[in-house]
C-alpha cells in the first residue's frame, strides 16, 4: 500500500511517500514554490501528484498550516500534534516520552504516555522561541545556521525576550568585541532559555526532539542536562509528514 503524507508548513512543504511501512521518497519544497509550481486552485488546493512524480497513492494525509486548504476528495487532514506524535512513534518505537518540536514559526511540547497524548503546550505567538529566530541571528552574524549551531560553550548573555530587540542586543555584543564562538553560543543558549519554561511542566525521562531545530547541536547539548535521554529523530524536518503516513497505515481503512 502506497501512502502519501504532506506537511504544509509556513516556510516549507515536506512530502513523504511510504510503501508497506517503508519510506521510499522524501521531498522538501519551499511553500511558495509548492503552491506556485505544483498546485492549482479550484476552491481548494489541488495538488498535482504527477508533477511531484508521486504516481498512484492509495491514501493521502495532510497536516500543517495549509492542511485545511487541500482537496478533501483526495486528502484526509489531521492536526499537527497527532502528525508529529505518530511520526515519533514510527521513528523511535517508544511508547512514553516528551516530544519537543521546534519549527520555523512555532513550538510544540507534547507528553505521551502509553502511546496516548496526555498533555501539550504550544507557543505560536512569538518568533523568539522558534527556528526563525536562529535564522535571523545567523544572518546578523553572517554565518551559516549549521555552523552557528555547533557552539554551546561560554555563551555570552543575551537577555532580550523579543526577537527584534535581540538583534540589536547581538549587534551591541559584536561592537564590544565578543568572540564569534561566544556570540553563537549565546544565541543558542538564549533559545534554550525560552524553550525551558515550556518543558518544565512536563515530567519525563526521555525527550524526543523533532523539527528543524533538532539539527542544532548546541540545543541538544543544553537539553541533555534536563533529561536522562535526549533522542533526535533521524528525519526531524520530515517528522510530521512521516506521522501522516504512519497514521494512514494504522488507522485508515
Amino acid at each position: 500500500m502506497r501512502i502519501l503524507g504532506i506537511d504544509l508548513g509556513s516556510r516549507e512543504v515536506k512530502i513523504v511517500l511510504m510503501e508497506d511501512d517503508k519510506i521510499i521518497k522524501k521531498q522538501k519544497i519551499s511553500t511558495m514554490s509548492f503552491y506556485r509550481d505544483y498546485c492549482s486552485y479550484d476552491g481548494k488546493i489541488i495538488v498535482d501528484l504527477d508533477k511531484l512524480q508521486i504516481g498512484h497513492v492509495d491514501k493521502a494525509i495532510s497536516t500543517g498550516y495549509g492542511r485545511n486548504n487541500t482537496d478533501l476528495n483526495k486528502f484526509i487532514t489531521i492536526n499537527e500534534i497527532k502528525a508529529h506524535v505518530y511520526g515519533a512513534f514510527y521513528q523511535t518505537d517508544l511508547e512514553e516520552f516528551i516530544l519537543l518540536d521546534v519549527g520555523g514559526q512555532d513550538v510544540k511540547v507534547v507528553k505521551v504516555e502509553k502511546r496516548v497524548s496526555t498533555d501539550l503546550e504550544l507557543n505560536d505567538k512569538c518568533a523568539a522561541s522558534c527556528g526563525r529566530y536562529l535564522e535571523n541571528m545567523a544572518n546578523v552574524l553572517e554565518i551559516s545556521l549549521d555552523e552557528m549551531s555547533k557552539y554551546y560553550e561560554n555563551p555570552v548573555g543575551l537577555n532580550s525576550t523579543c526577537a527584534v530587540f535581540s538583534e540589536s542586543e547581538l549587534i551591541g555584543k559584536i561592537a564590544e568585541g565578543v568572540s564569534l564562538d561566544s556570540l553563537c553560543a549565546g544565541v543558542n543558549y538564549s533559545l534554550y532559555k525560552r524553550l525551558k519554561p515550556l518543558l518544565t511542566k512536563f515530567k519525563g525521562r526521555k525527550l524526543v526532539v523533532s523539527g528543524g531545530v533538532a539539527n542544532n547541536t548546541a540545543i541538544i547539548e543544553y537539553l541533555k542536562n534536563d533529561y536522562d535521554e535526549v533522542i533526535r529523530v533521524d528525519d526531524p524536518q520530515f517528522n510530521g509528514a512521516i506521522g501522516c503516513c504512519y497514521y494512514g497505515s494504522r488507522f485508515l481503512k
